[in-house]
């Protein structure tokens, strides 16, 4: 018979084992070789109780494990910014040009004009470029939050013109007078872009042309009351400024600070609203910049005994907001360096003086419109160069690009295979046909 054949019945070790009764009961059919392979992790000894062991644990790929930093970069909400951490050094290298060029400028204006870069002329130079220190720092604090105020221009005018005509009443009175005044309306701006979830240029507008009514009731120059000289103080404010600008730009750059006060900027359908952490930090910075601002007018008014001419402040504007974007700050939101406004505010002081004494007469909304035609370019040179690293040039994230892939080919996903389908060779010598085996006769 076919079952009685030495080919099913040869065991392990290669001889041929008879049975005494049916197939069932032969030792060397139950020791034959199993079906499934060694790689399938199972080893058969036939069909019996305990015929199968415990099969070998296969080592299993195994998942990278991530450590605390980059799970932080991984899982950020991605609702609030990319995956990553911004590069800072697009903003380095940019700050090293604004260096290079404050240093031309002014090695041309002591070349030209020393007596420009000493004192007494020093000091009137420094609460200058103090007084546009703080603009720029009204626009940089608002740039980062992702409401851009226009309003610091009208705004420092109109506290100008509230100190020329009160500053006879006491320097502390007037300055604080004219710094709640804007308080007050930067709050209305602030309820306004923060409220109805609107863009704070739009919002500032309304109030910059708010400003511009009240400055429009003077009819000529006012001339300055009181005797307050800031240059006195000259050193002393500008290194306040400088303070401000460094210890307010190395908080911006830790990354929890730096997304935080940038949540307002919009990363998906600006209509969805950015929580109240957002709405918080926008609003603040809005009031807190038209405070700055007003400062800054009242230091540009004393640092000249000229009368303070009544104008809309638009070039002022321009002027803080070109600064900022200068400096790196980017116009749509939270990217922002950390040198950069000390230097442009020093470069944009120097070429504005060394212009005044060769007697080129250039408007300030030409130089304004310039600094932001220009600061407009760094933007962009920012926002290309400043992204992280992991959305920049992948949009997976670190987990997913680094983990392990299975070696498929590029037709199809194929599975390695478990077992051999092609079946063993068998001698055929001896055997019956298995239809004529009297087994599936009636006589068995």
């Amino acid at each position: 018979m076919a079952y009685d054949d030495s080919a099913y019945r040869r065991g392990d070790g290669g001889t041929e084992q008879v049975g005494t009764g049916s197939r069932y009961d032969d030792p060397s059919y139950r020791a034959d070789t199993d079906f499934r392979s060694a790689a399938s992790g199972y080893q058969s000894t036939g069909f019996g109780a305990g015929d199968f062991v415990d099969p070998e644990p296969v080592a299993a790929p195994q998942r990278r494990t991530l450590s605390p930093v980059a799970l932080d970069e991984v899982f950020d909400d991605p609702a609030h910014g990319e995956r990553g951490r911004d590069r800072m050094a697009v903003h380095f290298l940019w700050e090293v040009v604004l260096i290079a060029a404050a240093a031309g400028v002014a090695s041309l204006l002591y070349r030209d004009y020393p007596a420009a870069v000493q004192r007494p002329a020093l000091d009137s130079l420094l609460v200058y470029a103090t007084g546009l220190g703080l603009l720029a720092l009204a626009a940089g604090l608002t740039l980062r939050t992702g409401a851009p105020n226009l309003a610091i221009g009208p705004v420092a005018v109109a506290a100008a013109l509230h100190f020329a005509e009160n500053g006879d009443g006491g320097v502390v009175v007037a300055v604080l007078v004219a710094a709640g005044g804007a308080a007050a309306l930067g709050l209305v701006v602030a309820a306004l872009a923060v409220g109805f979830h609107v863009p704070g240029w739009a919002a500032s507008l309304a109030a910059a042309l708010a400003a511009i009514v009240f400055i429009q009731q003077r009819s000529g120059p006012v001339e300055l009351q009181g005797e307050y000289d800031p240059t006195r103080h000259a050193i002393y404010l500008f290194a306040g400024f400088v303070t401000l600008a460094l210890v307010g730009a190395a908080f911006g750059s830790i990354k929890a600070i730096r997304r935080a006060v940038g949540r307002f900027r919009p990363v998906a359908d600006p209509a969805e609203r950015r929580g109240p952490l957002a709405a918080t930090l926008t609003g603040g910075s809005i009031v807190v910049s038209m405070v700055v601002a007003a400062v800054a007018g009242v230091l540009l008014a004393s640092s000249t005994s000229a009368p303070v001419t009544p104008s809309p402040g638009i070039e002022w504007s321009g002027l803080g907001l070109g600064i900022a974007l200068l400096a790196g700050t980017s116009a749509f939101g939270r990217r922002g360096g950390v040198t950069g406004t000390v230097f442009a505010v020093a470069l944009l002081a120097l070429f504005i003086t060394y212009a005044e004494l060769r007697g080129w007469n250039i408007s300030l909304h030409a130089i304004a419109g310039v600094v932001l035609a220009v600061g407009l370019m760094v933007t962009r040179l920012v926002e290309s160069f400043g992204r992280p690293r992991s959305a920049r040039d992948t949009d997976e994230p670190d987990w997913e690009r680094d983990a392990p892939r299975p070696a498929w080919t590029s037709a199809g996903p194929e599975p390695p295979e478990s077992w051999s389908s092609a079946l063993p060779a068998q001698p055929t010598e001896g055997r019956g046909d298995a239809w004529n085996d009297d087994r599936w006769g009636g006589g068995r």
